[in-house]
C-alpha cells in the first residue's frame, strides 16, 4: 500500500508524491464530495455537510438544510428531533423529488407535525452573516432566514482533481464524472472505475458492487468480463419512516405496459400495534400476456415507505434479480403479523381484491 496524492501522467503508469508506480491494470475509486452552489455569499459563512456536521458537539438552536434530497432530509428530521428549530429549503416543487410523489407527500406530512418548515419550490438567492450572529438566508420569494447554522445538502460531485485523468486518457461526462461501459472500463484501455466516481448509483453498497466488479474485470480475460446491472439493487432514505425503492417509478411503468399495486400500510395490523401507519407499499408490474393477466409479470419496481421499508424493499430487490413472476410473490406465505405481510397482500393485488383494492394501470404522473 502507498499512502499520497496520485496523478496519472499515462494509462499505465501514476506518480504519488515523486514515486513512479507502473501498471497494466488501474481501479479508480476516489468517490465524491459535497457540492457547493455558487450562492452569492455561501463560501464566506461558516457551512457545514454530511462530512462536517458530525463534528458538532451539540445541537444547533436552528438550522437551515439547503436541499430536500435524501441526505437533507435525514439530517433535517435527526436534528428537528434532537430540539433543534430546522428549516429546509428546497428549489424543487417536493421533497425527496427522485421518488414517488406520495412518498414525497407522506414525508412532508411526518415533517410538519416534526415542527420542521419546509419550503419547496423556494430558491436562496443569497447568504450572509446575521448580524446577531449565525446564518441570514435571503430567498426568491423575498423571505428571510436567520438560523444558528446551515447545512448545506444539494447534491454530490466527484472527486477527480489532481489525477491528471486526460494525461491517461481517462473521459469524464458533462457533469465531471468518469465516462464507464457496462463493465466500468473507462475511455482508457485497462483503466476502471468504480463508486461515486463514475455517478452511476451514488450508495455505499452500490460502490461495493462496483468495486468487486470492477477489479474482477480489470484481472479478467476481455470475453469473461461481467457487465454492472443496477437494475435490482435498491436504497433507502432513512427518515422516519423510512423510504426504500428499487427499479422503477409509475411513471417510468407505464411505458412497459405497468401495473400498481398500493397498500397503506394503516391496513397492516403489525404496523398498528407498533403505532407505525404513516406510509404505504407499491409494486409494478409488467404484464403476462400468456395467461392472459395483465398484472402477472414481473416486477418491474418497488416503493415502501414503512418503519421498516429498508428491510422490506429486499423481497422485491430479490423477486427483481431473480425475474420472479408476481403469482410467485403472492403465492407465498408470509408470516402474520409481520411487516413482510404487506409485500405479499400487495403482490396478491395483481391478481384479485385485497382489503378492496386492486391492481390497476400505471399512469404517467
Amino acid at each position: 500500500m502507498v499512502l499520497g496524492r496520485a496523478r496519472f501522467t499515462a494509462s499505465t503508469r501514476i506518480e504519488i508524491d515523486g514515486q513512479n508506480i507502473t501498471g497494466r491494470r488501474f481501479v479508480i475509486a476516489t468517490g465524491a464530495a459535497p457540492l457547493i452552489p455558487p450562492i452569492p455569499g455561501l463560501t464566506q459563512v461558516p457551512y457545514l455537510t454530511n462530512e462536517t456536521v458530525f463534528d458538532l458537539s451539540e445541537p444547533p438552536d436552528s438550522l437551515a438544510v439547503l436541499g430536500g434530497g435524501a441526505i437533507g432530509c435525514e439530517l433535517a428530521q435527526a436534528f428537528a428531533r434532537f430540539g433543534t428549530r430546522v428549516t429546509v429549503v428546497e428549489a424543487l416543487d417536493r421533497l425527496l423529488a427522485k421518488e414517488e410523489p406520495e412518498a414525497s407527500a407522506v414525508i412532508t406530512d411526518v415533517f410538519g407535525r416534526d415542527g420542521i418548515d419546509v419550503r419547496v419550490g423556494c430558491r436562496v438567492d443569497e447568504i450572509a452573516t446575521d448580524p446577531g450572529g449565525g446564518v441570514r438566508l435571503a430567498l426568491g420569494d423575498g423571505a428571510t432566514v436567520a438560523v444558528q447554522r446551515l447545512l448545506v445538502a444539494v447534491g454530490r460531485t466527484p472527486v477527480t482533481d489532481g489525477l491528471d485523468l486526460p494525461a491517461a486518457g481517462v473521459a469524464v461526462d458533462e457533469r465531471g464524472y468518469i465516462a464507464t461501459d457496462d463493465h466500468l472500463a473507462t475511455t482508457a484501455q485497462g483503466v476502471y472505475a468504480a463508486g461515486d466516481v463514475t455517478g452511476r448509483m451514488p450508495f455505499t453498497h452500490a460502490a461495493f458492487a462496483m468495486g468487486r466488479l470492477a477489479a474482477g474485470n480489470a484481472l479478467t480475460r476481455r470475453g469473461r468480463r461481467r457487465r454492472y446491472d443496477p437494475a435490482a439493487t435498491p436504497w433507502v432514505t432513512f427518515t422516519d419512516p423510512e423510504v426504500a425503492r428499487v427499479g422503477l417509478t409509475e411513471a417510468r411503468a407505464a411505458a412497459h405496459r405497468g401495473r400498481v399495486a398500493s397498500l397503506p400500510i394503516a391496513d397492516m395490523d403489525r404496523a398498528i400495534a407498533a403505532d407505525r401507519t404513516d406510509g404505504f407499499v407499491k409494486l409494478l408490474a409488467g404484464p403476462r400476456p400468456l395467461l392472459r393477466n395483465l398484472g402477472g409479470g414481473r416486477i418491474l419496481g418497488a416503493t415502501i415507505v414503512a418503519a421498516r421499508a429498508g428491510e422490506m424493499i429486499h423481497e422485491p430487490a430479490l423477486a427483481m434479480a431473480t425475474r420472479m413472476f408476481t403469482g410467485r410473490l403472492a403465492a407465498t406465505t408470509h408470516a402474520y403479523p409481520t411487516w413482510s405481510y404487506a409485500v405479499q397482500l400487495a403482490a396478491a393485488q395483481f391478481f384479485m381484491p385485497v382489503n378492496g383494492r386492486q391492481a390497476r394501470p400505471a399512469r404517467q404522473q
